[in-house]
């Protein structure tokens, strides 16, 4: 295997599903890409906010209302740059795509040529738990690549 594909979400359980794609992905000695995907925008609002989630414990706060897709991307691609410093590897290259979660994350894998798919099982956010859990499923049933699925549930 030659190229791994991490799928991450701003859940603060990303650094689980990034730390163990990596270590995964060192260890075959293969190319590492982040993604994230942006979905429609409705996705990224709360009656709160949306927490980004920064590696290493921090947490920054971002507004309800993001105004347009542009301003998600550069929220997006920051978080993706942060992953990559937490990671300690600048060759990690780092992708934001804009479309369906399962779709686009299959199309990058093609466009890629990935091949190992790594994503969490779901997110603890209550407005993700639905989303990224049916997107790990259409994923998993729509692909002939490995998937590494993360189970990314508290431990109790």
């Amino acid at each position: 295997m030659k190229k791994v594909l991490i799928a991450l979400d701003f859940d603060l359980t990303a650094q689980k599903v990034a730390e163990q794609g990596f270590l995964i992905a060192k260890a075959m000695n293969a190319e590492v890409i982040l993604l994230h995907v942006i979905t429609e925008p409705e996705y990224y609002s709360s009656t709160e906010h949306v927490t980004i989630m920064g590696f290493a414990g921090s947490e920054e706060p971002v507004p309800v209302k993001l105004d347009s897709v542009d301003e998600l991307k550069k929220v997006a691609q920051k978080f993706l740059e942060k992953s990559r410093d937490f990671l300690g590897d600048k060759t990690i290259q780092i992708l934001v795509k804009e479309g369906k979660l399962a779709e686009t994350i299959l199309t990058a894998v093609k466009d890629l040529q990935a091949d190992l798919i790594v994503m969490g099982s779901h997110s603890r956010k209550r407005s993700f738990r639905k989303i990224m859990g049916s997107v790990t499923r259409k994923v998993l049933q729509l692909t002939s690549k490995p998937i590494l699925i993360i189970p990314i549930k508290k431990d109790k």
